[in-house]
């Protein structure tokens, strides 16, 4: 089941790179999408030495968080790991990597969208992070 998820994830991640922009990309440099995206639609982004795909199914005003983490050295991802998360809208999921750096994905208004918080616009909003 793990494997077909990380099959499914790989699958968004390759449809997602035409919506990032066509020019050439360099062989380590990885696409990025921070969102806001819609449901089933990839967060695409690295948290320190961290890739993550990351993205939500919408039912009864949540957002079902799905996320894959892994080792960015790992090609083969057999680090990777699942992350999920029922989030009610304005909730925040943090996800910390080894080198102690943070990746904010928050719940958008009415369930509707996911995105990535920089720790300026948490600050802002009043969160505080320990």
């Amino acid at each position: 089941m793990f494997n077909r998820f990380l099959s499914l994830a790989g699958a968004a991640a390759l449809i997602a790179l035409p919506a990032v922009g066509t020019r050439a990309r360099a062989a380590d440099e990885l696409a990025q999408n921070l969102g806001p995206v819609g449901p089933h639609e990839p967060i695409l982004t690295a948290v320190g030495g961290t890739r993550v795909i990351a993205f939500f199914v919408p039912g009864s005003n949540n957002c079902a968080l799905h996320a894959v983490v892994w080792d960015n050295r790992d090609v083969d991802a057999e680090s990777a790991i699942r992350v999920r998360a029922n989030l009610e809208p304005g909730q925040i999921v943090h996800i910390d990597s080894a080198e102690n750096e943070l990746l904010n994905l928050r719940c958008g208004r009415n369930a509707a969208t996911l995105e990535v918080l920089t720790t300026d616009e948490l600050v802002a909003a009043g969160t505080t992070i320990k």
